[in-house]
């Protein structure tokens, strides 16, 4: 128990700045206040305090002590594979998915040569938490692969319904990460505040057998989101 002592604590001061109860800008407990509080170490206590700051929770600032930041980005993990659905429910905000496009397409050479065939799905919708429209996702499904597309269903989760009804295994996706400049289409479908640019993820996603069935393109509102990830250094 010894060992992860600062790790109780930290979860505790998570949920006490995410129930607000230490408010952004405001000061945490000094050291001394909290080893007292929590009846532990000075160096528990800081271990504790950094690891709050590495996840973005406080600001240790030399002579004033741990300051609250403001925390009001969600984080989208850019390495893993998570579902809108999935996403909504970890952030614990209400959230809506407004299907705008729901078509059966042939589409351009590029695309074609991402999916190696032509006969798609394409979906189009906007993504609200908390009121607002924050993403807009276009999605493109090889037919052959996913046969059925309803509104209830793009309306809900693709993913569940691949996984769940059509037994799909999604395995890996091939990202990248662009800021573009915010489309005619962006203004019309996101709620962007007056921004002039989101955040753009292009994806190729892959089944378990290595094969292609979705191309994605995700736009995200700017100021909303935080890109998170996991990096473990490798010598070359």
């Amino acid at each position: 128990m010894k060992n992860n002592k600062y790790q109780v604590i930290y979860q505790k001061l998570v949920s006490k700045i995410e129930r607000h109860e230490y408010v952004a800008g405001e000061k945490l407990p000094s050291e001394h206040e909290l080893l007292e509080l929590f009846d532990t170490s000075r160096e528990t206590v800081r271990k504790a305090l950094n690891q709050l700051a590495q996840n973005g929770y406080i600001q240790k600032i030399r002579g004033k002590g741990s300051v609250v930041l403001h925390r009001d980005k969600f984080d989208f993990p850019i390495s893993g594979l998570i579902s809108f659905k999935e996403l909504a429910e970890k952030m614990g905000s209400p959230w809506e998915t407004i299907v705008h496009e729901l078509d059966s397409v042939i589409e351009t050479a590029d695309l074609q040569q991402k999916l190696g065939e032509s006969d798609l799905w394409k979906v189009v919708r906007s993504r609200k938490v908390d009121g607002e429209s924050i993403i807009l996702d276009k999605d493109y499904f090889i037919k052959s692969q996913v046969p059925i597309l309803d509104h209830s269903i793009c309306s809900n989760s693709i993913y569940d319904f691949l996984e769940k009804d059509l037994s799909l295994q999604i395995a890996f996706a091939d990202k990248e990460v662009t800021v573009e400049e915010a489309t005619d289409e962006d203004r019309a479908y996101l709620d962007l505040n007056g921004l002039s640019h989101v955040v753009v993820v292009k994806s190729i996603v892959h089944l378990d057998d290595a094969s292609p069935f979705q191309y994605t393109e995700s736009r995200h509102r700017l100021d909303k989101f935080r890109f998170v990830d996991f990096a473990r250094r490798m010598k070359i």
